[in-house]
């Protein structure tokens, strides 16, 4: 099935001059086994043109309000193993995405498919619910068997493609139709803190298991590139501070962005922004960085879906400019991202207060009403290809996603 690869500008254009009659697509009822020993339910599959999924989401998204807007590119997490808590969590925020941490990881396969449906308020506009299910030392399924970077690096590309085919399946069993588990980081050197998730120790390798990632898991789920522009040349934890390097942007275009291109080229539909400084590109990090954007864009040619590491961790690197999460919020969706994640001491309450933050900050100008149009006609579209594709495996006997 074909990845999402929008050309959003086109689409606020078109939004713009008032189009808002989706094309319509086949459809078929299917009945997908969940590998669990009993079906899930009737998933609605419409098989779509980017055409007609680029209508519909234009459609969606002119139908949303300003705070609709605001809240369809916000990510949002709460502890909760609660299919009830974490149901009216989504109702109550209207938020579009839901990272799933370990804290809602419940004991079996079955009970997270159970959970991960309560997410999801509209089957033909499900949420772009997400993992971090890299194997090995990231790992939030505890069930995933399958070799990770750990040993990856080591062996041919044909060994990740493989690896990854069988955890991209793991996520989709679980009801999942993100997964951020592609580091595209390169370092040849252990002491670094990302060495050990790693695909390659050089850009070569890293690049061709990168791309072996994205193809393997790509039937399954919407792969994520991590963590751009490359955390293996920039030392230290981006969990506690904010690691930088004085690379030049010719030596990172011969090193660093080689895996990145892979697999942008390999059809990654999602790109994360790392809290990373390149000094000598810019003095902010990646993730609020236009100029980053504008390389990622331009450059590598990517057209997916931009999103940021956890804004909770620039809170956490205990520098003053970033203690505010509304305001990194707001720069992060001003520098380019299509979508905000906030995971970090995240409650009830930040997703909300992080949406309200973010419709003051297109009232009083400091965010364009066209740039949040951009992201949210991105984020619209990748989720209506998810509803489609019937990847968020959400029961919908009733729903087309493309009406």
């Amino acid at each position: 099935m074909t990845k999402r690869l929008i050309t959003a500008l086109g689409l606020v254009g078109l939004l713009a001059v008032g189009l808002t009659t989706p094309a319509t697509a086949g459809a078929v009822e299917a009945t997908p086994s969940d590998g669990l020993g009993e079906d899930t339910g009737v998933v609605r599959v419409n098989p779509a043109s980017e055409t007609a999924i680029d209508a519909a989401a234009i459609a969606r998204v002119a139908q949303m309000s300003v705070r609709d807007k605001a809240a369809s590119v916000v990510m949002g997490h709460i502890p909760s193993t609660d299919a009830a808590t974490l149901r009216a969590y989504m109702e109550n925020t209207g938020i579009g995405g839901f990272i799933v941490m370990g804290a809602n990881v419940p004991s079996s396969e079955q009970s997270l498919r159970a959970l991960t449906a309560s997410l999801t308020v509209d089957p033909a506009f499900v949420p772009l619910v997400a993992i971090d299910q890299e194997g090995g030392d990231v790992s939030r399924l505890p069930w995933d068997d399958f070799p990770s970077a750990l040993t990856l690096k080591y062996e041919p590309a044909e060994a990740t493609y493989d690896a990854f085919s069988g955890r991209g399946g793991l996520v989709l069993r679980a009801g999942i139709g993100v997964n951020f588990g592609v580091v595209a980081d390169e370092t040849d050197d252990p002491e670094m803190f990302i060495y050990r998730r790693v695909l390659g120790t050089n850009a070569s390798a890293a690049a061709s298991r990168v791309a072996a990632a994205v193809l393997g898991e790509s039937p399954s789920t919407l792969s994520t590139l991590k963590h751009f522009p490359g955390h293996g040349a920039a030392p230290g934890d981006s969990h506690a501070g904010i690691p930088e390097t004085n690379m030049s942007l010719g030596q990172w275009r011969e090193t660093d962005a080689v895996p990145f291109q892979a697999g942008i080229d390999a059809g990654a539909p999602l790109l994360m922004f790392g809290h990373l400084r390149y000094t000598e590109i810019d003095s902010e990090p990646a993730t609020l960085s236009a100029k980053w954007h504008d390389i990622a864009r331009n450059e590598l040619g990517f057209t997916g879906v931009a999103i940021t590491d956890d804004l909770g961790m620039l809170e956490a690197s205990g520098i003053a400019d970033y203690a505010d999460p509304v305001s990194n919020a707001v720069e992060a969706l001003v520098a380019g991202n299509d979508m905000v994640l906030t995971l970090l001491n995240s409650n009830e309450n930040t997703a909300p207060r992080i949406v309200d933050g973010i419709v003051a900050a297109t009232d009083d100008g400091t965010l364009s009403i066209e740039r949040l149009e951009e992201a949210a006609l991105r984020v619209a579209a990748l989720r209506l290809e998810l509803s489609a594709d019937g990847r968020g495996l959400s029961p919908c006997e009733d729903c087309n996603p493309l009406d």
